[in-house]
């Protein structure tokens, strides 16, 4: 969440951002209603300090009393102390009550964008940051999709996921299954080679770590909830894998630090529907490789374009065109300060597939996890936290299938046949 001292001292900053959000003025409101919460929660604090530190020295001075023999006065200044306990019990019920307010609102509102985001209602008005279009072999005669070259090849089956789980859920098989494996080999040890540690976390994640990576409670219907256990289906690999480092102070000679997982990711994607949801355009499993960095604030935006061009590396290794989005600010996630999207071409399709987010987003989850490192003066600062798709899967292999159909087959990327051991499915 956005740190409390940001909305005092760049409210201007912030009223700006969350209209590239295109928030309503009836939330841009709320940030009068937090500082002026934030305000009487200091005065609060004040006062409790104060009468705090007034009883202490009272009780010492009826403690001095009593053992100079002065019980009379001693047992007066007893009733002002009791006095002070009443009031501060009513001063704690109501912080308590103003802590309460504050984080619930601070818990809805989401970051505020870098100031080169640009101003957007949506997807139409992301801005192009870059593309890479690269020669592929052409098709054998028309470019079929990849749904029906599944079924041609016996890749994946959709239908077996229906009858196994429910509509979504792909059975990957053969060669088709190799592949998948092979992608995610790939991309693990591109992520190694590049200083990443691998990390193989649990697959359900409790209400604290959703909550500290910003999916709670923004996302709550989108996760998967297993109600008797108390725990969610982790929608990305990026909550377990950066969740490690809640509630603890990291020492700055260890910035950045840098893990990737490979995990399946669950998502409900409640209102998906037409023709994006065909195939593995739209699913509700599907494997993917995150990369997370942990890194000092200066260092956040360079950090940043570095893992850009690290996923811009694995596209070009699998040769599939591409091109990156700078995310307006009405397309942006709830978390993220600054979003770029990589997409790949579906020739057969003729449309742009999203496979990537990489954003960073600043001190929002580290606030809410209170991950800190110690600077120079000696005191605890927020770091800041990014994390990549490098790469989600579903996509990927679509893309591969069609980009890749010839008369003879589907041939597999060079980059990819030492993990398949073959260089065609056929």
């Amino acid at each position: 969440m956005v740190e409390l001292s940001i909305f005092h001292n760049e409210k201007e900053r912030v009223l700006e951002g969350y209209r590239k959000r295109n928030l309503s003025e009836d939330t841009l409101a709320k940030i009068e209603e937090i500082i002026s919460l934030d305000n009487r929660r200091k005065q609060l604090q004040t006062t409790l300090d104060n009468n705090q530190a007034e009883i202490n020295n009272l009780s010492k001075e009826i403690g001095d009393l009593f053992k100079s023999g002065q019980k009379e006065l001693a047992e007066s200044m007893k009733e002002q102390v009791n006095s002070l306990k009443d009031a501060v019990k009513n001063t704690e019920e109501e912080f308590r009550r103003i802590k309460e307010e504050l984080e619930e609102l601070l818990l809805n509102l989401p970051n505020v964008p870098y100031k080169d985001v640009p101003f957007g209602k949506g997807a139409e008005e992301n801005y192009i940051y870059k593309d890479w279009k690269k020669a592929l072999p052409e098709a054998g005669g028309e470019n079929l999709p990849h749904w029906e070259l599944a079924e041609k090849y016996k890749t994946f089956s959709l239908s077996l996921g229906v009858k196994i789980t429910g509509a979504g859920f792909p059975v990957y098989r053969g060669k088709g299954a190799r592949l998948q494996r092979a992608l995610i080999s790939f991309f693990l040890d591109e992520a190694i080679t590049a200083g990443y540690e691998e990390i193989i976390p649990p697959l359900l994640i409790n209400k604290e770590s959703a909550k500290a990576t910003g999916q709670l409670p923004d996302k709550d219907g989108q996760m998967y909830y297993c109600e008797k256990d108390d725990l969610y289906l982790l929608p990305t690999a990026e909550v377990p894998v950066t969740n490690i480092y809640r509630d603890t102070i990291v020492n700055r000679a260890d910035l950045p630090i840098k893990l990737t997982g490979y995990t399946p990711c669950f998502r409900r994607e409640a209102g998906s529907y037409g023709a994006d949801v065909k195939g593995l355009n739209r699913v509700h499993q599907f494997d993917k490789v995150e990369i997370v960095q942990i890194c000092h604030p200066d260092e956040s935006y360079k950090t940043l374009h570095n893992m850009l061009a690290h996923v811009q590396g694995l596209l070009q290794k699998l040769e599939l065109p591409y091109r990156i989005l700078r995310l307006c600010g009405g397309d942006m996630g709830f978390t993220s300060a600054m979003t770029y999207d990589f997409e790949v071409y579906s020739c057969a399709q003729k449309r742009w597939l999203e496979v990537s987010s990489v954003s960073n987003f600043e001190t929002f989850q580290s606030n809410r996890m209170m991950l800190r490192y110690k600077d120079d003066d000696g005191k605890n600062k927020l770091v800041h936290t990014l994390n990549g798709s490098a790469l989600a899967l579903a996509r990927i292999v679509a893309s591969i299938m069609e980009q890749y159909q010839s008369s003879d087959g589907i041939i597999v990327p060079t980059v990819l046949r030492k993990y398949t051991g073959f260089d065609i499915i056929n």
